[in-house]
């Protein structure tokens, strides 16, 4: 028995509604791969799911760009409004001044230069000659910078030497007092206990005229 038809509408259950879709997605993914290899077509295919995921194809040999620019070329529908059209002339625009940039940067190394002509030349020397007298002045200014910058760090070693010697002398000076004011309390302490060990007959009486008067 054949297969009936199915009525094509909205499928209500969301589980059967995803199942069919990831079937069908798979199935017109799978046609247009056969299509681009059977027959040398050029295809390209995107599809947004209904929670809006997308999936997308494109044949191996173009890309989606090259057939929109075809498909506007020959359609001559309008598929960039004003908005986007600036966007992509700015874009173009870039890409111009860099391939520029790029073609005066070999030029600066040197490279490419054989289709110059003489005022080119001329004019590439004197930029040339303008970047080089820049950074030899930036290179001045930097060595002149490291100079005072050197002299800087000398000064302050200098400083810091000085006060370092200065402490120590004065730490110098500090012990030299305290080893001769311990002397002299140590010599002071001797004599003390010497006058102690003598007997009292033989110590220095002081002398006293008038006490001998009085005997």
């Amino acid at each position: 028995m054949g297969r009936g038809k199915i009525e094509i509408k909205r499928i209500e259950n969301s589980s059967n509604r995803q199942v069919t879709y990831s079937k069908r997605r798979n199935g017109i993914i799978k046609k247009a791969k056969e299509i681009t290899v059977l027959c040398d077509a050029k295809v390209s295919l995107i599809i947004y799911s209904s929670s809006g995921k997308m999936v997308e194809y494109c044949s191996p040999s173009t890309t989606l760009t090259e057939i929109l620019d075809k498909y506007y070329g020959q359609s001559g529908k309008k598929l960039w409004d004003a908005k986007h059209e600036n966007l992509s002339n700015e874009v173009d625009r870039v890409k111009k001044d860099n391939d520029s940039m790029q073609v005066e940067l070999r030029h600066m190394k040197g490279e490419d230069i054989t289709s110059l002509n003489h005022v080119e030349l001329m004019a590439l020397e004197e930029a040339l000659e303008n970047g080089l007298t820049s950074i030899r002045d930036k290179q001045s200014k930097f060595v002149d910078m490291m100079r005072d910058n050197g002299k800087a760090l000398e000064d302050e070693n200098k400083r810091l030497t000085y006060e370092l010697h200065k402490q120590q002398e004065m730490k110098i000076e500090e012990n030299v007092r305290n080893m001769e004011n311990g002397y002299h309390q140590r010599q002071l302490g001797n004599y003390n206990t010497t006058q102690q060990q003598i007997p009292f007959a033989f110590r220095v009486q002081p002398i006293q005229p008038n006490l001998q008067e009085r005997i």
